[in-house]
């Protein structure tokens, strides 16, 4: 019997990496027909946004009686349905207000898979944030989601050692790594020098920062090191065939925060980043008709849909994701870049080290992936001279850095949307068969006399 799958995340057109996640999660989903009825999201939104099905419920993300209200109609839905209904909850703090409005404080999410489980319904949790040292409200809400879920799942295999830990002691049956799907089917989906020469970009090497800008993804030290690589390794003519894009725009709800306060000093930041480095830089909305020998740096200040995105991975020599948060569990941006071929300079954040490094010890300073992958960098001041490093080596090696890009896509391939949603659907499986296999008819002993072979608790 198919399932009926009912997804509670942020969604498009809310500009959120969760409702990318969830978008693409539900469009694998619904190739696999025989297995899968109707998809539908309750949408979390804090914008009044218009949304379109597969969206048929939003949530108010602050209003508490708007989780409860959707909380009854997905239960009143699932029981209209003589289809199993399977739900998929796309936990992250930040999306979990308290009843006063308190960012990150709240019970939401456990409240309803509280509901679900009251009424018999199937309840996956997906974490998109675990914490190494959480506080005890982060602590209880995952204990709880472990209680109430049939499933937690994380998209890193370290993250199920940190809930397994003492920290958080969830039972290792509950946890279940499934990999952060890709987009990008095959790299010669969009042949770098065709879509290079698309966007003026014609016999450069590009160096490329995608995603929604905020202070955490460390662009000041991207830009520093990338400044301090062209000041040591690149002739005055060399320089004017490489270029920086980082493209993106600022985050909307990092942009409104606190009047703009934080948004503002972020971009003094970035200015004086630029000054350090000494670099020429612009920004720009379009890349139509700009001259990249101008400039050092280019910012695309725009919002990117798919189809430029993909052609932006494409066109890549170096993916640059310079992150500070080295608790991070998961990014699209570097799925992505693996899934497209292309090679990565990360820090070592937990998702890269896992990609990139396979989760083996990884010492200080510049490190060249277990299987070639990438290069992981430290983090913050220390890693402006690491990404001149690892900069210099990928660009003046091209054997390297293709070989680089082929165990790259090798390790992407087997992440593609499809592998992972049926991944997922194989493990609904099994969770249901547990729930009802029926204990056998067999003799059943109790124990009459001590044995030596007997185990003390």
């Amino acid at each position: 019997m198919p399932y009926n799958i009912r997804i509670v995340s942020t969604y498009p057109p809310r500009r959120c990496g969760i409702g990318t996640f969830s978008r693409d999660l539900a469009g694998a989903l619904s190739h696999f027909t025989g297995e899968v009825g109707h998809i539908r999201v309750a949408a979390i939104d804090n914008g009044r946004l218009p949304y379109n099905i597969p969206v048929d419920l939003v949530i108010d993300q602050y209003i508490p009686e708007s989780w409860e209200d959707c909380t009854k109609n997905i239960i009143a839905r699932a029981g209209e349905s003589i289809i199993p209904t399977i739900v998929l909850l796309q936990h992250e703090y930040g999306l979990d207000p308290d009843g006063q409005g308190h960012d990150a404080q709240g019970t939401n999410f456990v409240e309803m898979a509280k509901a679900f489980a009251e009424n018999g319904m199937t309840t996956f949790a997906y974490l998109h944030t675990v914490l190494d040292e959480p506080d005890e409200h982060q602590k209880m809400v995952l204990q709880s989601l472990a209680q109430y879920c049939q499933a937690l799942i994380v998209t890193t295999e370290s993250a199920i050692q940190i809930l397994e830990s003492k920290t958080y002691g969830i039972d290792h049956n509950k946890l279940k790594h499934i990999d952060h799907g890709i987009r990008m089917q095959h790299p010669s989906q969009y042949d770098r020098l065709a879509v290079k020469k698309e966007l003026g970009l014609d016999g450069f090497f590009l160096v490329l920062t995608l995603g929604l800008l905020s202070p955490d993804k460390g662009i000041q030290y991207g830009i520093r090191g990338y400044g301090r690589f062209l000041d040591e390794s690149c002739s005055a003519e060399q320089k004017k065939r490489i270029v920086y894009l980082i493209a993106g725009e600022c985050h909307p709800e990092f942009v409104k925060g606190d009047g703009g306060q934080s948004y503002r000093q972020f971009q003094d930041t970035l200015k004086k980043s630029l000054e350090d480095a000494k670099v020429r830089s612009c920004t720009v909305t379009d890349l139509k008709g700009l001259d990249f020998r101008n400039y050092d740096v280019v910012f695309l200040d725009a919002f990117l849909d798919d189809s430029f995105l993909l052609k932006l991975y494409g066109a890549a020599n170096v993916m640059l994701l310079p992150y500070l948060n080295m608790q991070q569990i998961s990014s699209g941006i570097l799925a992505d870049t693996m899934g497209s071929g292309r090679a990565a300079i990360a820090t070592k954040f937990r998702y890269a080290l896992e990609l990139i490094l396979s989760n083996k010890t990884c010492p200080a300073g510049v490190v060249i992936g277990r299987h070639a992958r990438g290069i992981l960098v430290d983090s913050r001041d220390d890693s402006v001279d690491q990404i001149a490093e690892a900069l210099d080596y990928l660009v003046f090696d091209e054997a390297r850095r293709l070989r680089m890009e082929k165990q790259a896509h090798e390790r992407g391939y087997q992440m593609r949307w499809q592998n992972t949603a049926w991944a997922l659907l194989q493990h609904i499986d099994f969770v249901r068969e547990e729930k009802e296999i029926v204990t056998g008819r067999g003799a059943k002993f109790t124990r009459e006399k001590p044995s030596r072979f007997q185990k003390q608790s």
